[in-house]
């Protein structure tokens, strides 16, 4: 069948199972914006404040749903103003594909009204970037960018398309979509390596990362953490993968970690990371970071491996079809001396509020747990409430903590939050903000008033910007 550009955009959409796309209209995206009407009863369009907004939403809500997130805006600054959520699904692995239009194509180049080279200024910040110039090239290209998004190590991928392509019209044949690679690359030697590791290890511990979500690991990181009784910490990336009550549960690592995992991790003889990529936050000085452990690192992202921390052995793969093959294989261990030891570093936790106390973190972020229940998703913006959240709530569940971490993004978590309600309306959402985050897009409100969505949203008063 032939159909136009704008309507083939719409129709790959759909083949790839999108449902929901954050935009904001503009002259050069006209087209695609008439098509999204003609498609709106299997696509839902949601109109955001500022083209910022739709890319954290649509980050928000790939984080909160596993799917792959969609925005779209026009060209120039519109597109420009997309550059700050690519930039923070980029930095934490999240799967995103934006789509901008662009100038018609004889304009290209001559600094035309609304012209910016879109993908040359995104191109540090995506996994991949496209230019689509004809209309025959249109199909294919956005499936090789719902491909390479999720594919391996997840991340947001650039589609610019010309205004005349998104007009031109051109045969379509609809596809089964292709499946992500998870492009595992480890040997059975690598595997009986660290078996070795593990079997010959006293005092294991484990440091889990936003892998573990991305790989949607979350039984496995458990069930192997049960069979060899090691403590496990987990990054900011990870919160929720481990359950926050579980006995072998220590907190989060790093700067703004708890005393008992920054410990743990000093005094382990060996250090199993799992989809984490030693970040400066959580390894401090990399001379002295677990400077008595051997290291095993599992990460899907061969470029991650000795980049920051020098390992011991690795296994390069997806971290769920690693732990599957690792599980079976190593020996079932007894809790000892060392798992005693880590629990009795949990006892040095001050209570930090009684009936006394002013209002503290802590308690609001356990009185929002008791009253929401487990299955909340929570967002957050980025600064001391931010650490709050990931330091006293007791997450259970992976995807209920949605917030910026390698790009620290103030402005992040509204967006996301409306990410996340579109996908589930039925779920709570609360967002926990700070009185400085709040401004930098509290714009968003107008969208949240909008479409009536029931977002809490708690701004924590500590003097504007601490």
């Amino acid at each position: 069948m032939k159909l136009n550009g704008s309507e083939i955009l719409a129709e790959v959409l759909i083949e790839q199972g999108v449902d929901t796309i954050f935009g904001y209209p503009g002259g050069a995206v006209l087209n695609i914006y008439d098509a999204l009407y003609k498609y709106s009863d299997k696509i839902t369009h949601v109109l955001t404040a500022h083209e910022q907004g739709a890319s954290h939403a649509a980050d928000g809500y790939a984080r909160a749903t596993g799917k792959t997130g969609v925005c779209l805006a026009t060209s120039g600054p519109g597109a420009t103003n997309l550059v700050t959520g690519i930039a923070t699904a980029f930095m934490d692995s999240i799967p995103m594909v934006a789509i901008t239009a662009n100038v018609n194509l004889p304009l290209l180049g001559k600094d035309s009204f609304q012209e910016v080279d879109i993908a040359g200024v995104t191109m540090p910040i995506t996994k991949h970037g496209f230019i689509v110039k004809d209309v025959n090239e249109l199909a294919s290209t956005i499936r090789k960018a719902f491909k390479i998004a999720k594919s391996g190590r997840p991340g947001p991928v650039l589609v610019d398309i010309t205004k005349d392509v998104t007009a031109n019209l051109c045969e379509f044949e609809k596809k089964d979509p292709a499946p992500a690679e998870k492009k595992n690359r480890f040997t059975e030697d690598e595997i009986k390596k660290a078996i070795e590791l593990i079997q010959n290890s006293k005092k294991p511990f484990i440091y889990v990362g936003g892998g573990a979500v991305a790989s949607e690991a979350y039984e496995e990181v458990r069930a192997f953490a049960k069979k060899i009784q090691a403590p496990v910490c987990d990054t900011l990336m990870a919160k929720g993968v481990f359950d926050g009550y579980d006995d072998l549960y220590t907190g989060m690592i790093g700067m703004h970690g708890t005393k008992t995992s920054n410990f743990g991790v000093s005094q382990c003889d060996l250090l199993i990371a799992m989809g984490a990529r030693f970040s400066d936050r959580v390894i401090g000085n990399p001379k002295k970071f677990a400077s008595d452990a051997k290291i095993l690192h599992i990460d899907i992202d061969a470029a991650e491996i000795n980049k920051n921390i020098k390992t011991c052995a690795s296994i390069i793969g997806d971290l769920k079809d690693i732990l599957t093959k690792l599980i079976p294989l190593v020996n079932e261990r007894k809790s000892s001396e060392w798992n005693d030891y880590v629990s009795e570093l949990k006892n040095h936790i001050p209570p930090m509020y009684n009936k006394k106390t002013a209002l503290h973190p802590k308690f609001v972020c356990e009185k929002v747990n008791k009253i929401a229940g487990e299955d909340t998703i929570i967002t957050t913006e980025v600064g001391q409430h931010q650490m709050w959240v990931a330091q006293f709530y007791p997450f259970t569940k992976p995807r209920t903590l949605l917030t910026s971490g390698g790009l620290g993004t103030m402005g992040y978590g509204t967006g996301a939050a409306i990410g996340a309600q579109t996908a589930f309306p039925n779920k709570t959402v609360v967002h926990f903000a700070g009185d400085g985050s709040f401004r930098m897009n509290c714009n968003e409100l107008a969208t949240i008033q909008n479409y009536n969505l029931p977002i809490i949203i708690i701004v924590v008063n500590n003097g504007v910007l601490g």
